[in-house]
């Protein structure tokens, strides 16, 4: 491997509204040692709590209300994030829904996986272990 390529922990991002905090953290809780293979990012609260209840490691952006989504959206767009875990409350109104739908239709646009529940949370974290190589 040449000094310009090295090879990153690929990048996961975990976002959870209020009412599924609690399921991630006992995520993490579970999933601890294969989510030890990424690099963690994640919207306010849910990063303090998983890093606090899970021990994980975490780059902790802005709230979602305050512009977290888009944040992650942004590092979606640019290549800067791997997959995407967004436990959302389906069953709760969000004043920040737009903010919700672009960080969805981003995923979509580039073909970034997104789960929105334990299930494919299961499968994306599993599916997407392997380290990825980069040129820089």
């Amino acid at each position: 491997m040449s000094k310009k390529e090295r090879v990153h922990k690929k990048v996961l991002a975990l976002i959870a509204h209020d009412g599924k905090k609690a399921d991630m953290v006992g995520y993490a809780i579970a999933h601890k040692e294969t989510l030890k293979a990424y690099d963690l990012i994640g919207t306010g609260t849910t990063s303090r709590l998983v890093e606090e209840k899970a021990g994980l490691e975490m780059e902790g952006l802005l709230s979602g209300p305050m512009g977290g989504d888009a944040q992650i959206a942004a590092r979606v767009a640019d290549g800067r994030c791997d997959a995407v875990i967004f436990l959302r409350d389906p069953l709760d109104k969000h004043p920040h829904d737009p903010d919700i739908n672009m960080l969805m239709r981003v995923c979509d646009v580039h073909n970034v996986p997104l789960a929105t529940n334990l299930a494919t949370a299961d499968l994306v974290t599993n599916g997407m272990v392997l380290p990825r190589n980069n040129t820089e």
